[in-house]
């Protein structure tokens, strides 16, 4: 049975001031894993959801929320072809009985990206197939006219979104029980997840949840200036705001947590050791990392990990690259080399549950420059 997330538990009058709905399973577990010899928790944001999960649904319920609040009857998704996003905002759109469209535009063939797309295709009320990213803004303006319509930016990267992983911090308080962790790891793309977890670890911090604050650490897949790091903590700030206005329409003392995008920029590492060529472009390091990842041994009846190349694992090889102790690291980060008692917990952000079946018939009938890319390598 679902349960309200962290921040609706600990303090249920936010529900006035904070609409959401319940798409996920909470909490998610924390699980320790060995890799490479070490110990290592994995916060297992992949399933949070039987119909689909991964770290998407926590900001989708912050947005969903909204959405209906505002009258809103269609959610719309904008990302490359294949975004993890736009899936999850599709699965569970449609099961809120919401229009679920999307905007998207190409990228580098992968597995993970052509399984996604099919998936899209299916689940999606509508996809609007763009030639390159530069079209996104206008048509993104375009479809937003309509008085029904809820478009959002790649990730759901707003206040409001960031405050659903905000509460995934809270959960990690809970989940620790006072146990010092030194670094969140995980992949950063958006940067949702990344300022959330930034906003909400203060959060927890003030709460008494988490009497050490860590590190947060961002493995680049997408380039500066996309996450640049002034952008990540300035976001993390306008959701520490958000949550301190929540507190006070809801007639609550907010917890003093930092407002300002300086004190999350002095917590905050952004590392691109793993990007490779780019978005979207697998590298040896990420596809030694899922092979890597894939074997670690959890309790027994633990779930295994499904990683992608375009996300999740190259967050890992990160993890790999930092648990190495003799490997120079020219990055700027919080690791200092011959440090083996640094704690790490890994952020698993794909999902691990079965895609959609795929409609045929849908996709054939997708545009052509969509088939060939489909077909690129087949």
């Amino acid at each position: 049975m679902a349960t309200p997330q962290a921040l609706f538990e600990l303090w249920p009058e936010l529900r006035r001031s904070l609409p959401s709905v319940t798409l996920g399973v909470w909490p998610t577990p924390l699980t320790a894993g060995v890799v490479a010899g070490r110990e290592v928790l994995f916060k297992r944001e992949d399933l949070s959801a039987p119909a689909y999960g991964g770290n998407k649904i926590r900001a989708l319920e912050m947005v969903f929320g909204a959405a209906r609040e505002a009258g809103k009857t269609e959610i719309w998704s904008t990302g490359a072809y294949g975004s993890n996003h736009a899936l999850a905002a599709a699965v569970h759109a449609r099961a809120q009985g919401l229009f679920a469209g999307a905007i998207l535009w190409p990228q580098p063939w992968s597995q993970t990206a052509h399984d996604n797309v099919l998936a899209t295709t299916t689940v999606a009320d509508e996809v609007r197939w763009l030639g390159s990213i530069v079209a996104m803004p206008p048509t993104g303006l375009w479809v937003g006219t309509r008085k029904t319509a809820w478009v959002m930016p790649p990730g759901a990267a707003t206040p409001i979104g960031a405050m659903g992983h905000a509460g995934a911090a809270l959960e990690l308080g809970q989940d620790l029980a006072g146990r010092k962790v030194d670094a969140i790891v995980l992949p950063i793309g958006s940067t949702c997840t990344t300022a959330g977890l930034l906003a909400g670890t203060a959060l927890a911090h003030a709460a008494g949840l988490m009497p050490h604050l860590p590190r947060i650490v961002g493995v680049r897949v997408t380039p500066w200036p996309v996450t640049a790091r002034w952008r990540i903590a300035d976001l993390a700030a306008k959701t520490a705001r958000a949550l301190s206005e929540a507190f006070v329409r809801a007639g609550r003392v907010a917890p003093s947590i930092p407002l300002t995008r300086e004190a999350y920029l002095a917590r905050l590492d952004v590392v691109g050791d793993q990007l490779g060529p780019g978005y979207g472009e697998a590298t040896p390091a990420a596809w030694r990392a899922l092979a890597t990842f894939a074997h670690v041994p959890f309790a027994p009846g633990g779930a295994p990990l499904r990683l992608d190349t375009t996300y999740s694992a190259k967050a890992a090889a990160h993890v790999l690259s930092r648990l190495a102790s003799d490997r120079d690291h020219t990055t700027r980060m919080s690791y200092v080399s011959g440090r083996d008692d640094e704690r790490l917990v890994f952020w698993v952000t794909k999902s691990s549950v079965p895609l959609p079946a795929t409609r045929p018939e849908r996709v054939a009938a997708l545009p052509e420059r969509v088939q060939r890319w489909l077909e690129t390598h087949r």
